[in-house]
């Protein structure tokens, strides 16, 4: 009878699990700090008067602000996000990865003036962090305490791969996909709020988090990047903006040469995209009080029926003037799951009126080579 194979002669075939997430940092606070960039919307004298009114508020925007200013509504909004973060570590932990790449952005903390790369890869070496201490570096999160009551010296252990990440950037770049790399930060001591916090919040219950990371970062707050530092500027700000970002259909066509790099090689990656989406400090439509819900409910649609032509057709002119511009760190994503004939196996959209942004998460079937 023959004899089964021995395993360690048997190539292993490249698997991909894709999902997606918030890395939206007031969730690192505390429920009665949640609306914190709504509040400090509302002290910019320039939007008119007339629209930081609580009472000309859609009624479901003034519910959730309530008389507590969103401390109330935070609690349950924190409870939902806690679940989708819950359900995609489980996933990642049952899908045992070699690495988890992580695409986000850097909103003006790695990346300045002196080099702003469409994407690119991070071989980090493992790394200790410091959330708390370094939280100047994350505008959202300055001078607040966090939700954990850690102290500011806490450190968190981030592993690293390097050598996958050289990997990947060398199977990108034969596959005509310029992109930049990495050994070491440029102007952050470790990793922007975009990837750190997803592994806080992978690891919200605190046990650890024992995956190597491997950043993808990508520049998706384009005209916005330096002249607003990728944050908040007052509404009668007059800076001239920036270049743009690489337009969605880019995104998909990197994410898309990154998933037939995995399925070439014999690696098993966790792609997580790691955004909120809207958001209320880049959405001009709403006088930044509030993110673009209706266009949030259109990219989840596509993104739940796989319509994948039409997300590659969305102008980048749409993702800005809906203040979408971190979704585009999905659209990497989507471009992966595309070349993978894949849709979610499950999503869910978390949505608010004041909390700044609505959040999606998503888990994808494995793909196998």
């Amino acid at each position: 009878m023959e004899q089964p194979a021995d395993r360690a002669s048997v190539r292993r075939v490249g698997e991909l699990l894709g999902a997606g997430l918030s890395h939206y940092p007031p969730l690192c606070g505390r429920d009665e700090d949640m609306s914190h960039l709504l509040v400090a919307t509302l002290e910019d004298e320039s939007i008119p008067a007339e629209y930081r009114d609580v009472a000309t508020w859609p009624a479901p925007m003034r519910a959730e602000w309530s008389h507590d200013r969103g401390a109330a509504a935070a609690a349950a909004h924190r409870s939902r996000l806690v679940e989708g973060f819950r359900r995609v570590r489980a996933a990642i932990d049952d899908f045992g990865p070699d690495a988890v790449v992580i695409i986000g952005d850097d909103q003006y903390e790695n990346f300045r003036e002196d080099l702003i790369p469409p994407f690119a890869v991070l071989a980090y070496d493992d790394m200790i962090c410091r959330p708390w201490s370094e939280a100047q570096l994350s505008s959202a999160m300055r001078g607040r305490a966090n939700v954990w009551g850690e102290p500011p010296d806490t450190q968190v252990p981030v592993r690293g791969q390097p050598d996958i990440a050289r990997e990947l950037v060398t199977g990108l770049i034969s596959r005509d996909i310029d992109i930049a790399y990495a050994y070491r930060p440029l102007h952050h001591p470790s990793l922007s709020h975009a990837f750190l916090n997803a592994v806080l919040f992978l690891d919200y219950d605190r046990r650890g988090f024992p995956h190597p990371v491997v950043p993808l970062a990508v520049n998706c707050y384009g005209r916005a990047v330096v002249s607003r530092r990728g944050f908040m500027a007052r509404w009668d700000d007059s800076t001239r903006p920036d270049p743009p970002s690489p337009s969605p259909r880019r995104m998909m066509a990197v994410g898309s040469a990154l998933a037939e790099v995995i399925a070439s090689s014999e690696l098993r990656i966790a792609l997580v995209a790691s955004s909120s989406w809207s958001h209320a400090f880049m959405c001009d439509k709403t006088h930044r009080l509030r993110p673009d819900t209706p266009a949030d409910r259109l990219l989840f649609d596509l993104m739940t029926r796989g319509r994948y032509d039409e997300l590659s057709d969305y102008a980048l002119a749409e993702v800005e003037d809906s203040g979408q511009q971190e979704v585009l760190n999905w659209f990497v994503l989507f471009g992966a799951m595309a070349r993978s004939g894949l849709t979610p196996s499950w999503a869910t959209l978390v949505e608010s009126h004041i909390f700044n942004s609505n959040k999606a998460f998503a888990l994808y079937p494995v793909a196998s080579g």
